[in-house]
């Protein structure tokens, strides 16, 4: 897993239209890089509901949100437009940026062992390090945006 201090890279991925997304095109911002397991899932969708409601606010405090799921590019333009997602989702259908934070692995469900996505939030500072995570047990779908400004 990414930790604190460690230093990101600058391309993140691709975006639901194919365009690059990269930290050195939010100079002066902190990056709020946040990795879910599925698009409209009721969990990531409250999620990512909760932080396009509270955009505003994480704007005003220097904030860009990016979501991040293995999700195809399809499936992320279906959701953000289903829900008004004014932010950049990442389809990492090659698990490369899962895998690269750490956020990939066994999970259980009703008894169930698969592969997926751990809920996890990390704070890029502006100058591209990791300055705090949120930890998969500490997220909080519904209220998420005040975790972040927290």
């Amino acid at each position: 897993m990414m930790n604190v201090n460690d230093k990101v890279d600058d391309l993140l991925g691709r975006d639901m239209d194919g365009n690059e997304v990269r930290l050195s095109q939010f100079p002066g911002k902190k990056i709020a890089l946040y990795f879910y397991p599925k698009d409209s899932t009721p969990g990531c969708t409250a999620q990512a509901c909760n932080l396009r409601d509270n955009l505003p606010e994480l704007e005003a405090a220097g904030y860009q949100v990016i979501g991040v799921s293995v999700d195809s590019p399809e499936s992320h333009r279906k959701f953000a437009a289903k829900y008004s997602l004014p932010f950049p989702l990442i389809s990492d259908a090659d698990h490369a940026l899962v895998e690269k934070f750490g956020v990939w692995g066994e999970k259980k469900l009703a008894g169930r062992k698969y592969m997926g996505t751990f809920r996890t939030t990390f704070i890029i500072s502006p100058d591209g390090r990791v300055e705090r995570v949120i930890t998969p047990k500490e997220v909080k779908t519904k209220d998420h945006a005040a975790q972040i400004l927290g």
